[in-house]
């Protein structure tokens, strides 16, 4: 987090140039500068709120500061969704209510004070992602999955305050969501469950489709062969002589006796004399024989 923290100050800068000072940030939330001190220098993490904050006023996504390496990843490949308008699925995945999410879609999200919406969400994971008993997962049992109390979680739990950002860390790997579930405004929510939708379907198409067209298509055939469409028929030759050579050379190829070429023998050049036309060379004893 201290190294994203830094990233963030290296890369946004102000109008002049210069990396914003703490102060300035923390101001944007109602904080001291001084508040930021320990991220900053990566002696300690900030709490929930600030760190909302901080995201808020770099611009980037809820979970920037919070996400695991491969979730951040996979969120800065992810393309433009379209996933399916299935309001309780999309309510599972996000937290979300279905009526929330029908005012996103409409383009008028609804806002709730952020300790408002953590509480929620927290709810909301306890309720749908539970026992295999069919029971809610105890604050103690959450709590101790990062090395926490049980009781560390009573005040989330009644939406009297928020967790730190440990806790929230932890919160969110226990049930399996990924980094931003619980800071994330639900527009963005939305976004990222249609994302991780639209990603499912294209792998169950895939899987689905015949195995020829799938390695054509990871390895862009179509493009090779447009290219090698204007070759002659030597080039033709010699390109499959070079794969022939690269397959056995991976030992996807038992290569054959016959040299460098791949087991193909060279052809014959027509215009060479054929060593039967010849006749005797001054070397052949029999030609020396012959002249005696």
């Amino acid at each position: 987090m201290h190294q994203r923290f830094l990233r963030l100050r290296a890369t946004r800068r102000d109008k002049h140039g210069r990396e914003w000072p703490l102060a300035a940030i923390a101001e944007d939330f109602g904080a001291p500068g001084a508040s930021l001190g320990p991220l900053n220098a990566g002696t300690g993490l900030p709490r929930l709120g600030h760190a909302a904050g901080v995201q808020r006023f770099f611009g980037v996504y809820a979970g920037f500061l919070l996400a695991d390496g491969k979730s951040a990843v996979e969120r800065a490949l992810a393309l433009t969704p379209e996933g399916r308008d299935d309001l309780e699925h999309l309510s599972h995945l996000t937290g979300i209510t279905p009526q929330a999410i029908r005012l996103t879609l409409d383009g008028s999200p609804p806002r709730l004070p952020l300790k408002e919406q953590v509480r929620e969400r927290f709810e909301h994971l306890r309720r749908t992602r539970v026992r295999e008993d069919g029971q809610p997962h105890s604050l103690a049992a959450i709590a101790k999955s990062f090395d926490a109390s049980g009781q560390s979680l009573t005040r989330l739990a009644q939406g009297e305050g928020l967790p730190n950002l440990a806790a929230a860390a932890g919160i969110q790997r226990f049930f399996g969501v990924e980094g931003g579930f619980l800071l994330a405004d639900d527009a963005e929510a939305l976004g990222t469950a249609l994302t991780c939708l639209a990603r499912e379907l294209e792998c169950a198409e895939r899987q689905q489709e015949n195995p020829m067209l799938a390695v054509l298509r990871a390895h862009d055939v179509r493009s090779i062969v447009t290219r090698a469409g204007r070759l002659s028929p030597q080039g033709w030759k010699s390109l499959a002589d070079h794969l022939d050579d690269l397959l056995a050379r991976e030992g996807q190829l038992g290569r054959p006796a016959g040299g460098a070429t791949g087991g193909h023998p060279p052809a014959a050049d027509p215009a060479a004399p054929h060593p039967a036309a010849e006749g005797p060379t001054a070397q052949d004893p029999a030609a020396e024989g012959g002249t005696r």
